[in-house]
């Protein structure tokens, strides 16, 4: 075989010295109980489809939820949700992950409703050693109680990416060097809810839920679950290192994968903590090494 071209050499020296990001694997769907039980007003959930989707109903007397059955120390975290359609001022729901300390961590997706017609805001928020605060607000694109769409989760040791049908919203980095907590040594159950809000969800709390309107019912598909499973008590994952999560390409986020986050940040997101000098005067730590400033 003849010598390759020195470009071509160059091409390939360039490909196995840089990493590239990737998006999460392909979500596996799976049955409502593989992965999950309800945990409060069992009445206020419907199974459909040999447990394939499940409605939760909220009216005047309750809403409803469910929690994973097992607890997770980094992974790959999905739902497909068909948002509250029409008039849903006043209602959350919910899908995020959390801890169970004093001292808890939780990373946050909160889909705020709305007067019909106006558009879904979806806020995300991630604490750390018991401290929140990191409020950001995007519009959505779409109309997310038309039909289902997917909104996942992607953490390990190095970041935590907020994905909307594999679009990355929002990025959380690892920054402890510079003094913020991550988390990183309490595994977390994965909830999800929906419930009334509406002394803070849709303007403030200015718009109130019209129950006039119940039932108001949230969809939901998939379940995926992709985790290193642990007790409630571990302090860190026996697979550390081995799963696909952990891996050189899901360290960072890519070009292309960083272009479509801007896209958000510049056409979409309504509000952001890192930019707010009236509760942050000087911006918090993170916020340069998330892009977010």
């Amino acid at each position: 075989m003849g010598r390759l071209p020195l470009t071509l050499c160059l091409t390939f020296l360039v490909m196995a010295t840089v990493t590239f990001g990737m998006p999460p694997k392909k979500a596996v769907d799976v049955p409502f109980g593989r992965n999950y039980f309800p945990t409060w007003a069992f009445d206020h959930i419907k199974y459909l489809n040999g447990g394939s989707e499940v409605h939760l109903i909220l009216d005047k007397y309750t809403g409803t939820g469910f929690q994973s059955k097992g607890s997770y120390l980094f992974g790959h975290f999905s739902m497909h949700i068909k948002m509250v359609p029409g008039d849903s001022a006043g209602t959350v729901t919910a899908f995020y992950l959390s801890s169970q300390s004093s001292v808890h961590d939780e990373i946050d997706f909160e889909f705020l409703g709305n007067r019909t017609g106006q558009p879904y805001i979806l806020q995300t928020n991630v604490f750390t050693g018991g401290k929140g605060n990191r409020e950001q607000r995007i519009n959505l694109w779409f109309d997310p109680s038309k039909d289902y769409h997917s909104y996942s989760v992607l953490w390990n040791m190095y970041q935590i990416v907020f994905f909307v049908d594999d679009v990355p919203i929002r990025v959380f980095k690892n920054s402890k060097d510079i003094g913020v907590k991550f988390p990183f040594n309490q595994p977390m159950k994965i909830y999800s809810s929906l419930w009334n809000a509406d002394d803070w969800a849709t303007r403030g709390g200015l718009e109130k839920t019209n129950w006039a309107k119940a039932p108001f019912v949230a969809s939901y598909r998939g379940f995926h679950v992709d985790g290193c499973e642990a007790s409630v008590n571990a302090k860190f994952c026996e697979t550390q290192g081995k799963r696909w999560w952990d891996q050189k390409e899901f360290q960072d986020l890519d070009a292309q994968q960083y272009k479509r986050l801007k896209w958000v940040r510049t056409r979409y997101t309504i509000y952001n903590y890192c930019t707010d000098r009236v509760r942050f005067p000087v911006p918090p730590p993170e916020c340069r090494r998330d892009r977010d400033i």
